[in-house]
């Protein structure tokens, strides 16, 4: 059989007179083009020894902190019978919430890894109460955690990952001391390799000199990767153990969420105090003038009433009574939309209807969400078509909304020139940034895609009951 000719791209081998083609595609080769160019510049770049760097400091840091942390425990458990022994407990985890503290430090400076600090510590009145605070501090004893696992883990790493580094400077400088010549002693993965002392190999050293240089190569170029295998577990064990507390994080985002929920309820009382001050009130206090007047009128010598006037002020009252009745009916939708009373599909079938942007609408739910979920899905979908219609310059919507688990989803979706930012559009009260608000504020998320040029997708995540 006659072989195929292989692609362009394709790679050939000669084995013993036959020859054996590899196809590659541009892509392939692109991508092995680019590994081998971070292969070989990586160890050049100053994120690598950064990273050696901090793991030589911290690992420095967590064995300093354990060994004194460890004794000073021991010390207060064995004087935990008097009120000095409990002292000197609470200072080792005030001790131990300040090494969290350097570690942190060392984190954003050398990594650029920002943990956000944790609660402050917050002490009670009197020593007693101080020392009750100490003793339950949950950073300090999370920061004790770190510690405990920090070492063992930097014990590993300076047996694998800065040994490696050793090896490769120990195997690239051997050629140059020769076998005899006192070179740099090798302890780590070389030794797996050549496990003589001082890499004797019998009276011909040339080949053997120039294994170990290549060995040095390989080691040299693979212990970047080695070290930040490492570096990796230690951002996540900042990250876990000497970030925020999960359960005061938790109870930090409730209070935004309540504090964000009261200043908008309090925002909408004062909207619709103001709509009915100047507005509803206005017409309903002109109505009755007017109706003072007509009714003046009629009081007269029954030949003498003006009908024409009459019967202006009473088509003027008219008119103030249907503006009044207008304006009511927009206060109360504002409040509880009519249409959630046929369900949220409904709710939106009728936004869509109303769009002035043609809309495409597909809901599929299985469970009706709450009351104030409905609202507040309602009033999203409402903001967003008014901004598409407003802002979007589109030419067609979409509204997606369906049900997953426990979760509302709802996607908003248009044709339009894109570039929305949820920071600058709309405000506090009105725009994106209050439909954000509104939606953490029962744990729910806002999602913004809108690249410059469209199209813009807006993706909304709520539970089904608050």
């Amino acid at each position: 059989m006659t072989p195929e000719e292989p692609e362009d791209n394709g790679v050939r081998v000669r084995i013993r007179g036959r020859e054996l083609s590899f196809a590659m595609t541009e892509q392939q080769a692109d991508r092995a083009r680019e590994l081998a160019h971070t292969v070989l510049h990586e160890p050049f770049t100053k994120r690598v020894w950064s990273e050696l760097a901090f793991f030589l400091l911290s690992a420095g840091l967590a064995g300093a902190g354990l060994s004194f942390v460890s004794f000073t425990m021991a010390a207060g458990l064995f004087l935990a019978i008097t009120f000095f022994g409990l002292a000197v407990l609470a200072l080792s985890l005030r001790s131990a919430r300040g090494i969290g503290g350097f570690a942190r430090g060392l984190a954003r400076n050398m990594l650029d890894e920002v943990v956000e600090d944790p609660q402050p510590f917050a002490g009670r009145h009197g020593f007693l109460g101080w020392l009750q605070s100490c003793l339950r501090d949950r950073v300090a004893w999370r920061a004790v955690g770190y510690l405990a696992v920090k070492v063992p883990w930097s014990i590993l790493g300076v047996l694998v990952a800065v040994s490696l580094w050793w090896d490769a400077f120990a195997c690239l400088l051997h050629p140059l001391f020769g076998r005899n010549g006192g070179g740099p002693p090798v302890w780590g993965l070389a030794r797996t390799f050549f496990p003589a002392d001082d890499f004797g190999f019998g009276p011909t050293g040339f080949f053997e000199n120039v294994a170990i240089f290549v060995l040095g190569a390989v080691f040299f170029f693979a212990a970047p990767w080695v070290m930040r295998g490492f570096v990796n577990v230690d951002r996540l064990l900042i990250r876990s153990l000497l970030g925020p507390d999960p359960t005061a994080a938790r109870v930090r985002s409730l209070e935004q969420a309540r504090t964000q929920t009261v200043d908008a309820s309090a925002a909408t009382l004062r909207r619709i105090e103001r709509d009915l001050h100047d507005g509803t009130q206005a017409h309903l206090v002109a109505l009755a003038m007017r109706l003072g007047m007509a009714k003046e009128k009629l009081e007269v010598d029954p030949e003498q009433v003006d009908l024409d006037r009459v019967r202006e002020l009473v088509d003027a009252a008219h008119r103030g009574a249907k503006e009044a009745i207008a304006e009511l009916r927009d206060i109360a939708r504002g409040i509880h939309p009519p249409a959630l009373d046929i369900g949220l599909e409904g709710a939106l079938a009728t936004l869509a209807a109303r769009s002035a942007v043609p809309t495409e609408l597909s809901v599929t739910m299985q469970a009706r969400p709450t009351p104030a979920i409905e609202a507040i899905a309602y009033f999203c979908v409402a903001e967003l078509l008014a901004n598409v219609a407003q802002h979007a310059q589109a030419s067609r919507a979409s509204i997606f909304c369906t049900q997953q688990g426990s979760w509302l989803r709802l996607v908003v979706r248009d044709d339009g020139a894109g570039g929305a930012q949820l920071t600058t559009l709309g405000s506090s009260s009105s725009g994106l940034a209050g439909l954000s608000d509104r939606v953490h504020a029962v744990d729910g998320q806002l999602y913004l895609v809108s690249p410059p040029g469209g199209p813009t997708v807006v993706t909304v995540d709520l539970p089904l009951s608050s």
